[in-house]
């Protein structure tokens, strides 16, 4: 699945293709959707943005009808492809929303969760309203996640778990966890509650740059000082694209450690054994 800033970048592009245009044509797959079809088409894309791993099209509003947005969630399986509306995608996968402009059209295969709601009751989306801080789309600073940090909900939660909840921090996904707590030099089993003044510190920067720099650098966690040097050493994007994650057995590159692979929360974990040690 997608993580946040991914899916962030890919917002990016649908809001390129569309975003200020009027859309000529709507397609919707499910049948309940259907007559909003001849609704939506001729309003003007006002809006695209990201909201966790979710995406939202605005429309504007009409004389007759009131402003409109288009609520999805890739999911698993979903994707989101940009062309010419005359250019047809060649693809198995399933078209479940489009949105035609002139120039360009942006089509939605295979997601399954697409819901059409007003904007101001946004709120009411299950997904949007469990969702914690957002750092790659809302303001969020240290101090904002110190406090979240103390929430009674997340204090007692081992981080390795945790940081997959998107209710404590939305867009952290799989790899970005590994990454951050290498980042943070703290061991999964940590809980917020375990954690003296510096290392709370230092797990709130190291989400916020690790989420800002895979959005900046096209999916790379790793220093972008050693990723340029590793790539001009002939190391492909996935060897040099993270610091741990996916590096089961390698060496460490701050310590030289052997990289090493757990299983938490039913998902893949990399740490460096030596530089993230269970604080006592």
């Amino acid at each position: 699945m997608p993580e946040g800033p991914e899916i962030r970048r890919m917002v990016d592009d649908i809001g390129k293709a569309v975003a200020g245009k009027t859309a000529e044509q709507v397609f919707f797959a499910f049948d309940h959707f259907k007559p909003f079809e001849a609704m939506l088409a001729g309003r003007q894309v006002t809006e695209v943005a990201a909201r966790g791993k979710a995406v939202l099209i605005f429309f504007a509003a009409t004389d007759e009808d009131g402003p409109w947005c288009v609520y999805s969630h890739n999911q698993l399986y979903g994707k989101w492809r940009i062309g010419r509306p005359s250019v047809v995608p060649r693809t198995r996968r399933q078209l479940r929303f489009a949105i035609i402009a002139p120039k360009k059209t942006a089509r939605l295969y295979s997601a399954s969760d697409i819901r059409l709601v007003r904007p101001d009751e946004l709120h009411e989306v299950d997904y949007l309203a469990r969702l914690g801080p957002d750092p790659l789309n809302q303001n969020v600073s240290v101090d904002h996640l110190m406090a979240v940090f103390d929430d009674k909900r997340f204090r007692g939660r081992n981080l390795g778990g945790l940081l997959l909840d998107q209710g404590f921090i939305a867009g952290v996904g799989n790899y970005l966890r590994s990454e951050i707590l290498f980042e943070a030099r703290l061991a999964p089993k940590n809980r917020p509650r375990d954690l003296d003044a510096d290392s709370r510190v230092r797990l709130a920067e190291a989400v916020l740059k690790l989420i800002d720099r895979t959005y900046v650098l096209k999916g790379i966690t790793n220093d972008p000082d050693r990723a340029q040097a590793l790539k001009e050493q002939g190391w492909s994007f996935g060897q040099r694209r993270h610091m741990v994650f996916n590096r089961e057995g390698k060496a460490c590159h701050e310590c030289g450690a052997k990289i090493v692979k757990s299983m938490v929360a039913s998902r893949r974990l990399y740490v460096c054994p030596a530089c993230q040690p269970i604080e006592e």
